[in-house]
């Protein structure tokens, strides 16, 4: 299978510690998050095992706009014409996705943290190093809900990049975090509940008191960027996070 449904009706697509998830709902779906480069055959795999076409995509929504996010956002908006929606302060990233702010120098990561070395690692050989900018976006509303599948409402999480958004799917007792709240950090090779390390977040300070905006979701899941999904409820993630800090 190279799905998983991780939660009612959305399933995860995961590749190279990378994770995109699609909403489906009447036979329409939502895809969230656009991966790297190497997502493409997989993301064609994903439709024809669940009896969809390429034209069932409603759209695509971007929680931000980092490279291992954004890399075949290009791709499906050029060949199968989907709009691509993101929070406007990331629309410059998403053109130029190697110009992202981070509070650390990115090359000591490796060395402090050896075990990071095969996920970094991964992640250049799914296209990391290669992913082309991504213009002419949607902007994603401040709050409410997408007329889209699932119907997602929008929660503003910046900090991991300053437009960073989660969203929620209220009705099926999920939030999909993007890097705002992971479960494995690429930078450090750490598993459980955190935010992503100062090597690739804007604002540590602000990404931490982000995780206010996802706790009040309450969702019972949460579906991250990178790790396994989180099905102990979006506080107790929360609060490992906040207890963890930033690193």
């Amino acid at each position: 299978m190279i799905t998983t449904e991780v939660a009612d009706r959305v399933y995860r697509l995961g590749h190279a510690f990378v994770s995109c998830y699609l909403v489906e709902e009447d036979g329409r779906l939502l895809l969230v998050d656009a991966g790297l480069p190497a997502m493409w055959p997989l993301l064609a795999g994903a439709l024809r095992e669940h009896g969809r076409r390429p034209q069932d995509i409603a759209a695509l929504v971007l929680t931000h706009a980092h490279f291992d996010h954004t890399g075949v956002a290009a791709r499906v908006q050029a060949e199968l014409g989907l709009p691509v929606w993101a929070h406007p302060d990331d629309f410059a990233l998403a053109e130029h996705p190697y110009r992202y702010a981070h509070e650390n120098p990115r090359a000591l990561y490796p060395i402090r943290h050896p075990r990071a070395v095969r996920i970094l690692a991964a992640m250049a050989r799914a296209g990391a190093l290669r992913v082309p900018g991504v213009s002419g976006l949607r902007a994603l509303p401040p709050t409410g809900a997408l007329d889209l599948p699932g119907s997602p409402v929008v929660v503003p999480t910046p900090g991991h990049t300053y437009g960073h958004c989660a969203l929620h799917l209220p009705g099926r007792d999920t939030v999909l975090s993007g890097d705002a709240l992971v479960t494995l950090d690429p930078y450090t090779a750490v598993p459980g509940p955190q935010i992503v390390a100062g090597a690739a977040t804007a604002d540590s300070e602000q990404a931490l008191a982000s995780l206010d905006a996802l706790a009040a979701t309450g969702a019972s899941t949460v579906l991250p960027g990178h790790g396994e999904p989180w099905t102990a409820g979006v506080q107790r993630a929360v609060e490992e996070a906040r207890a963890r800090g930033a690193h």
